[in-house]
Formats: C-alpha cells, structure tokens, sequence
C-alpha cells in the first residue's frame, strides 16, 4: 500500500516515516504541500496523511484543491488543530478521518487499516453481488461461476469503480486516479474499457448516470 505522509515537523516526519516502513508500508514523505502536489500528481497513492500547517497551502485548502481536481485518494487529517470547528473544516474539505496530536503510532495504524478494510485496498477477493466475485490479486472477475480475465487497465477501471461503488465517478475521474498526468488515456479509451467491463458484469451492474459518468451497483 502506497502512502503520502505531509508533515513540515522534521523529526516527527521521520518517527511517522520510519513507523510506516517498519510495518511494510510504501512511504514517499514530504513537509510542504508544494512538493506534496507534485508526489500526488506524479504517482498514484492508496492514502494521504496530511498535516494542516504547513508551507504554501495548508491541509484544508491541499485536500479541497485536490477534491476539485476530481481526485479522491482516501485521506487521514493530523493535526494539532483540535477543536470541533476544526473537525468540521477537514471533513468538510473531503477527509475521511482526523487525528488528534499528540497520537499513538498505533492508533494511526489502526485508522490506516480501518481505511484500507472501507476501500478494499489490497484486498485479494470482494463480493460484488450474489453472483458476482471479483478477485484482485489475479484480476478475475467471476460471474455465475465462470471466470473472466481483466487486463491491466480494464482491472485498473474496475477497481477504482468498486472503490467509489454506488456512486457515480467521471471519465476524466477515472483518468486522474488511475494514471499519471502523461500516462492518462483519452476518453474513448477509457470508455472502451467500460464498454469491455459491462459485457461481463451487465449494464444494470455498471449504470449510465446521464451527464455524469458510470456507476459500480452493489448488492
């Protein structure tokens, strides 16, 4: 699992960085959301964890940017920033969770994981629907038990539906969460996926949202 630490505290930067690798995660760290724009944009990450004081832009304003950008990397808030009008500011700006300092490495741990269960991420096998399976490590999808070989991009479109299921995502979305600004193909590409995908699965599993994208159905 690949993580964004932001974090302008030099050394507890360096005691969060070395905790993560020690317990096997991927770790690029950075102490300005400058630098930490240019990681999001250049790589795909599974989470963020973001201080909310730091050079340039602070937190808030990094994840609303990045939100407006249609990016929706799951997102941990760390800050000392502890009262409840704060809480509302980093919820409101698209986080999924906010950790109060002083904390426990574990118990920044424990969030990290209780996001990676909500998204699936690097799960080997998810249920879509009664009939339905999907398993990640081989990019089969199973389907009346009858199995279905992805591709790697058609894999990567499918998981990233899974992850935001029952609700809508655009093109230019999956484009942006799934590949890397020089590497992001066109939209009929994209869409050449989709179309591949719902040959397996049923349009009544991936639905057409009119004027908005596609959307995972799960039971």
């Amino acid at each position: 699992m690949k993580i964004l630490l932001l974090e302008d505290d030099m050394i507890l930067n360096e005691i969060i960085e070395e905790y993560l690798l020690e317990n096997k995660y991927d770790v690029k760290a950075t102490t300005n959301s400058q630098e930490a724009l240019e990681l999001i944009y250049d790589n795909l990450f599974d989470i963020l964890l973001l201080d909310v004081n730091v050079p340039y832009l602070n937190g808030f304003s990094l994840l609303k940017k990045l939100r407006k950008n249609s990016i929706y990397v799951p997102t941990i808030f760390i800050t000392s920033k502890n009262q409840a009008d704060d809480m509302q500011e980093g919820f409101d700006a698209g986080c999924d969770d906010y950790i109060k300092k002083p904390f426990n490495l574990d118990e920044l741990n424990l969030r990290i994981k209780n996001l990676k269960r909500l998204y699936s991420i690097d799960s080997t096998f998810v249920k879509i629907a009664p009939n339905l399976c999907y398993d990640v490590s081989n990019r089969i999808i199973l389907k009346d038990e009858v199995k279905y070989q992805l591709s790697k991009m058609e894999a990567k479109v499918f998981e990233y539906l899974y992850k935001n299921k029952n609700r809508a995502v655009s093109i230019e979305e999956i484009g942006l969460n799934n590949w890397v600004y020089d590497d992001i193909p066109i939209d009929t590409t994209i869409r050449t996926y989709i179309k591949n995908l719902r040959k397996i699965v049923g349009k009544e599993t991936i639905e057409t949202i009119k004027s908005i994208g596609y959307k995972l159905k799960t039971a």
